[in-house]
C-alpha cells in the first residue's frame, strides 16, 4: 500500500466500473451503441486487470489491457479518479501491467491515447508513433457515461 492506495490484479464488475468511469475522463472514449453489453465483454477478456483502491475499498484506478505475454501489452484503458489524480496512481498501475505482461525488456506497450492524456504518457517516457494501422468500421455515437 503506498499513500493509501493498493494495486492488484482483479477482475472488475460492470456497475463499479461504469461508476468508476463517471468519475474519469475515461467515461467519454466509448461509442453508445451497445455500450453495457460491450463495457462487460471488455471486463471479461482483458488480459491484464488491475484495480487501485483507497483505503475504503473505493476503486479510484484502472487499467485494462491486452497481451501475449511475450512481444506486446495493448492498454485499452487507464484512468484515474478525478479526486486521485496527481498521485503517482497511472504511473503505478503502468508499471505493475508492464511487469505482469512480461517485463520492459520483453514488452512493447501500445495505447490510443486522448489528447488530455498525451502529456502524462510522455511523462513516463512513451513516444508518439506514424506506425500504428487502423482498420475501423465501427458505428460509433458519441457520449459520455
Amino acid at each position: 500500500m503506498e499513500n493509501g492506495i493498493t494495486i492488484k490484479s482483479e477482475r472488475l464488475f460492470s456497475e463499479e466500473y461504469v461508476g468508476f468511469l463517471k468519475r474519469t475522463d475515461l467515461g467519454s472514449q466509448y461509442p453508445k451503441e451497445r455500450f453495457h453489453e460491450r463495457i462487460e465483454r471488455l471486463l471479461e477478456n482483458a488480459s491484464i486487470s488491475l484495480a487501485a483502491r483507497n483505503e475504503d475499498g473505493l476503486l479510484v484506478g484502472a487499467l485494462l489491457g491486452l497481451t501475449d505475454f511475450a512481444y506486446w501489452l495493448y492498454v485499452t484503458d487507464l484512468g484515474v479518479d478525478r479526486a486521485y489524480t496527481r498521485r503517482g496512481i497511472g504511473r503505478r498501475l503502468m508499471a505493475e501491467a508492464l511487469s505482469l505482461a512480461g517485463g520492459e525488456k520483453d514488452i512493447a506497450v501500445y495505447l490510443i491515447a486522448n489528447d488530455k492524456a498525451v502529456p502524462f504518457y510522455e511523462s513516463i517516457g512513451m513516444v508518439r508513433t506514424n506506425e500504428v494501422m487502423k482498420f475501423d468500421h465501427v458505428e460509433w455515437t458519441d457520449f459520455t457515461v
